[in-house]
Formats: structure tokens, sequence, C-alpha cells
């Protein structure tokens, strides 16, 4: 049976802490691989506009690059409408019989858990990985595995506001990335 940890969310833009959460969560578990999954329409943010997926997926593609167990998983960007999580999994675990999935979160999502679609049908078919955030509880009436990881307080939507005024993002872009956000003109870079 193969061990595959997802990691899923808009990735707008994919960043380092991504990279270390699942890399930390890779080496706790002894997965075989972390699929990185970006979302669609993500159901729970408010600001639904999202750099194109066309972008987004690009980007994942370049940071995940040189990492041999990363890989690029575009199931939700294929389709239409919300993602929501439960609807993929449910068409991943149906195709991929062979495998026990692991759904990595931060701490943020693990307390937003309740509010998940078909929640309790979902913790059947896969177990949830929560990994540590600053401010939010890994404490959950579902059933968390929790990975501490290095604290690295990074946000994608942090990002996009040191783009938009110039700051820098040496060291929390992977290079490859942050050439790509410059060449494409993404988030106000000119």
């Amino acid at each position: 049976m193969k061990h595959i940890g997802i990691i899923g969310g808009t990735f707008d833009p994919i960043h380092n802490g991504h990279l270390l959460i699942a890399n930390e969560v890779l080496g706790a578990l002894n997965l075989d691989e972390v699929w990185f999954m970006p979302n669609h329409i993500p159901p729970h943010k408010e600001n639904k506009h999202l750099t194109n997926s066309i972008h987004r997926a690009k980007m994942i593609a370049l940071a995940i690059d040189d990492h041999p167990s990363f890989v690029l998983q575009p199931i939700e960007l294929e389709r239409d409408g919300l993602s929501y999580t439960y609807d993929t999994i449910k068409l991943l675990v149906e195709e991929n019989t062979d495998t026990a999935f692991y759904f990595i979160i931060g701490g943020d999502m693990v307390e937003y858990l309740p509010k998940w679609h078909k929640i309790d049908e979902l913790t059947k078919m896969i177990t949830f990985v929560g990994v540590n955030r600053p401010g939010y509880s890994r404490k959950s009436r579902y059933n968390v595995t929790e990975v501490d990881i290095p604290q690295f307080d990074i946000s994608s939507s942090m990002l996009r506001e040191r783009l938009s005024k110039k700051g820098s993002t040496k060291y929390l872009l992977p290079e490859n990335v942050r050439h790509y956000i410059e060449e494409n003109h993404l988030y106000g870079e000119k």
C-alpha cells in the first residue's frame, strides 16, 4: 500500500512554508509522496480573485521540480465549480484503491474542520494531519494526527502584498518561482 500526503490550497503563490510543511510531514510519517493540489475555487475563501490556475500550477511545478517525492496533482483545476475536498478525495480514493491518503492542514484549518463540506464522511476516507501554525490550536473533535514542524510564519497573502509593493521575497519563495513571478508580471511585478 502506498502512503500519500496531500497538501491543498490556492498556492497563490506557493512559498517555502508550503515546501517546509510537505517535507516535514513526508519524513515524520514516512510517506511515499506528497501531492500539491491547487484548488480551483476554494469554498472557504471570501476573496475568490485568484491568479490564473495555469500560473499557479506552473509555480508549483517549478517549486517542487527538484524534490523526487513531491508531485503536482491538478485534479481540482480540471473541474469546474467549487473545490470541495470531499468530492476530490472521493475521486482519488476510487482511482487509487491501494493508497492511504493523509490530508495535511494547518492549525487554522483544524479549527475550521467542523465547517467542512461532508466532514464526517471525509474523515472515513483520509487521515487528517495537523501541523502547528502560530496562533492556532490543533485540538479537534475529529481525529487529527499532529506533526510538529519548525515555525515559519509566512502566508501567500503576505507575499502578494510584498510583491505588490516591490518588497523583498528573498528566502521566502523558491528563486525559480520568484523569477517566474517577475517574468510574468504577477502580483504587481513589472
